[in-house]
C-alpha cells in the first residue's frame, strides 16, 4: 500500500495493511490503525471519484433500514477512485430469518415520484428530473435490465439466432404474467446474491455491495434463487413481514434470466448454456 495514500486518510496512521476479497472489479485492503481500529479500503482505476457514488449512495439510503458499513472517505489517489468503510467483523453463518425480514422492511420503502428507476442526485426520488425513470416497471425492466444486457452478449458474440427466438417469446410471456400484477417501485439493492451479505459477530445481518433502484421487489428475490446462499428461513422471514403477491413464482424466472444474462455478459461462455436452458423453460 502507498504510505502517502494511507496517511491522507481520515483514519489514525496505519500500521498494518492486507489484501482482502472485494468482489470482481476492486481492489480491497484491510487497514489496522495505530487505535486498533480497522477499516475496509476499496481501489479501482477510474478518473473520477464518482465511480464508487452509487454505491455510496446506496449504502446510505439501505442504512436508513439495515445495517451496512459506513462510509468514511472517498476521493482519487493517482489513476485510481478509491472508497474508506468501516470494518465489519464477519461469521459464516448467522440469523437468516433477520435477514429476510430486513430485506422486507427495505423493500417496503418506495420511490416519492411513484415511477421506476434511479436518480443519484436525487436517491428518495423526489422528482422525475435526471436519472432514469419509468411510469411502469414493465417497460424498465424491458428496457434497462434485459435489453441492455442482450447488447453486451451480442457484442461478446454469445448470442445466437435461436436464443433470440426464445428471448422474444420469453418477453412476450413476461408482458403477458405483467397484465394481471401490480409492480410498486421498491427500494431494492439491485445485486441481491449471497456474496452482498454477511454477517457480524452477533450473527446479524449486514447488507454490502448495492446498485439500488426502484423497481419491483420480486426482482431481488428472483436474484437470491440464481446462486447458493439463502434458506428456508430467510425466505420465510421475507414473506412474514412483507408477503409477495399470488403468482410470484412464475414470475421470479425472469429476474433469474436477467442474471444469468448479466453474468454471461461479464464472465462469458460457462454462463450461456445455463441462459439457453432458462430461455427454453421461459419460452
Amino acid at each position: 500500500m502507498d504510505r502517502q495514500l494511507l496517511a491522507q486518510l481520515p483514519i489514525k496512521s496505519v500500521i498494518d495493511s492486507q489484501p482482502v476479497g472485494g468482489g470482481d472489479v476492486n481492489q480491497a485492503f484491510k487497514l489496522t490503525t495505530t487505535d486498533h481500529q480497522q477499516y475496509f479500503l476499496l481501489m479501482h482505476p477510474s478518473d473520477s471519484k464518482n465511480f464508487y457514488q452509487q454505491e455510496i449512495v446506496g449504502l446510505q439510503l439501505l442504512g436508513q433500514t439495515a445495517k451496512v458499513p459506513q462510509v468514511l472517505a472517498n476521493g482519487m489517489w493517482g489513476a485510481d477512485a478509491y472508497l474508506l468503510l468501516s470494518y465489519i467483523a464477519s461469521q459464516p453463518f448467522g440469523d437468516q430469518y433477520a435477514l429476510g425480514r430486513g430485506v422486507g422492511k427495505i423493500h417496503k420503502r418506495t420511490s416519492q415520484n411513484g415511477q421506476f428507476g434511479f436518480n443519484v442526485d436525487d436517491p428518495e426520488g423526489r422528482t422525475t428530473d435526471g436519472g432514469v425513470w419509468y411510469p411502469d416497471w414493465q417497460s424498465f425492466f424491458i428496457n434497462e435490465r434485459l435489453e441492455v444486457r442482450k447488447r453486451i452478449i451480442m457484442n461478446r458474440h454469445l448470442w445466437t439466432g435461436a436464443m433470440d427466438a426464445r428471448y422474444q417469446k420469453a418477453v412476450a410471456h413476461f408482458k403477458a404474467l405483467m397484465k394481471t400484477h401490480h409492480s410498486t417501485p421498491s427500494l431494492l439493492h439491485g445485486d441481491f446474491w449471497s456474496g452482498n451479505f454477511m454477517f457480524d459477530e452477533n450473527a446479524q445481518p449486514v447488507i454490502i455491495d448495492p446498485t439500488v433502484f426502484y423497481g419491483d421487489r420480486e426482482f431481488d428475490i428472483g436474484v437470491t434463487q440464481v446462486f447458493a446462499g439463502f434458506d428456508n428461513e430467510f425466505y420465510q422471514g421475507y414473506q412474514d413481514e412483507y408477503p409477495l403477491d399470488d403468482g410470484y413464482q412464475e414470475r421470479l424466472p425472469f429476474y433469474q434470466l436477467y442474471y444469468l444474462m448479466l453474468h454471461l455478459g461479464k464472465f462469458g461462455m460457462e454462463y450461456q448454456g445455463s441462459v439457453k436452458r432458462l430461455l427454453r423453460s421461459l419460452a
